[in-house]
Formats: C-alpha cells, structure tokens, sequence
C-alpha cells in the first residue's frame, strides 16, 4: 500500500544533550525556516534510562525524522537500532556510537561526587572550554543560554543524566542494519566527540551522509553553528522527501 507523502512540511523529533532543552534547538530553528514541524522531546523530564528510552518511543511520530544532539544523538540512535520499522530519517549531531571516551566518564564520575557533596553552581568556565570552540567563549548569546539551561535545569537532572548514561554500548556494529537515511553531522574542532568515529559510522552505514563543519564549531553545534548545520539538514532532508516521492510514485 502506498504511503500518503505530505509536500508542505516536515516533523522533526528534536531530542537534546546533556543539561538541554528546547532552547538548544532556537537558533536552528530560525535557520531552518519554514517547512518543518519542531516536536521537542522533553528529555530533562527523564530520571532513569528507562524513562528515557520510553519517552523516545511514546513522544516521537510513528515514522520518525528523529534528530538528536550529544546525549539525545546516542539515544536517538539506540532507538533506531532497537526499533528501525520507526524510523524515516536519523540525524545525529556529536555523538559518536562507540560511546563515551574514558576521560569524558572520568570527568562525569568526579562531577557526580561533587555534586553529591555540594550545591550546584551552574556551568564552570573549564566546561566550557571544553565544550566550545575558543571563538565562541566570549559570545554572551552562547554561553549565556548554556548557563541559564543549566541553572533551570539543575543539579538533579545533571546527576540522573550522567549517572543513568555512563553505560552506552558500541553500537558500531549494528550500523549496517540500519536501511534508512542518516545524517552525521560532526566538529573536527569538538573535544568530546572524535571526528574519526564519525567517518568510521558512515562508511558502516548503507545509507549515510557525512558533514564535517567548516564553520568554527566545538561540541555545541547547534548552538555555534546553526546555519551551517540547518544547510547540511535541509540538502538531507530534501534528499529523502525527493526519494519518498519516488517511492509513492511507483
């Protein structure tokens, strides 16, 4: 049976990182301009995996053009291995599928402890150092929204984010079962995410497409590089609206 093909705009399931919410995704947002439908998944609102995995699955569209960054990037994917019929489109932002590196656990595991010890503060400046680009450590409209998600968010949500996502499997291997369009979208100048996994998903993927940032970016893409980001999205998304229409033209 046919699938109806809808010309006039597209739904994305937007899921976010680490201490994120809808806000991450503002600057894309005006970048990608009309023709899209932005479905925000709450994922702050998670406390245990669990929750995040279900909350994938009850929140997203049937045929999902799933879109995640950072943490939401890994789960989005998890997702898809676990559940490909669901998927129509992934696109995943700064995230490798082999995981977390050893120094980025060790990092989490010392802030954990800290935590527990102590109030929290918010963002520390050696954070976001090594979260952006050096270009953008004094642009007031980066690290300010990065600052006050944090802030709003809070210490609880940080600590269930990194204490329920330490253990992320190597899903490398899984990569060639997956039959739909994926985007990957990476920073050679991002610190918590190596360029070289990225290369290693796509050449595993049928059906992949690669985008290294030439705009000045570090891990917080959306955020640095929102216009370039949006352009590599609109060519992908584009792409797979013209192979669906082939599809129900047949």
């Amino acid at each position: 049976m046919k699938k109806n093909i809808c010309a006039a705009t597209l739904q994305l399931d937007l899921l976010p990182g680490t201490l994120c919410d809808e806000r991450m995704w503002s600057s894309l947002e005006q970048a990608l301009g009309d023709g899209y439908i932005h479905n925000h998944l709450p994922l702050h609102q998670s406390r245990t995996r669990a929750d995040m995995r279900k909350l994938i699955a009850t929140h997203s569209a049937p045929q999902s053009h799933l879109v995640g960054f950072s943490l939401g990037a890994y789960l989005a994917l998890e997702h898809a291995v676990t559940y490909p019929e669901r998927i129509a489109s992934l696109t995943l932002i700064a995230n490798s599928a082999k995981g977390l590196l050893p120094d980025e656990i060790a990092t989490r595991k010392r802030v954990i402890a800290m935590l527990e010890r102590n109030s929290y503060a918010g963002i520390t400046r050696q954070r976001l150092r090594e979260l952006l680009h050096p270009v953008h450590l004094d642009d007031i409209a980066i690290t300010g929204l990065i600052r006050q998600m944090a802030l709003d968010l809070g210490k609880d949500v940080l600590i269930a984010q990194f204490a329920q996502t330490f253990d992320r499997p190597d899903l490398m291997a899984r990569l060639h079962q997956l039959p739909f369009p994926v985007l990957i979208v990476g920073a050679p100048g991002d610190q918590l995410v190596d360029s070289g996994d990225l290369v290693a998903m796509a050449a595993r993927l049928p059906c992949a497409t690669l985008h290294l940032l030439e705009a000045p970016s570090g891990h917080m893409i959306p955020l640095e590089a929102p216009g370039e980001l949006a352009h590599a999205m609109q060519d992908f998304l584009n792409l797979w609206h013209l192979d669906a229409r082939r599809q129900y033209q047949r």
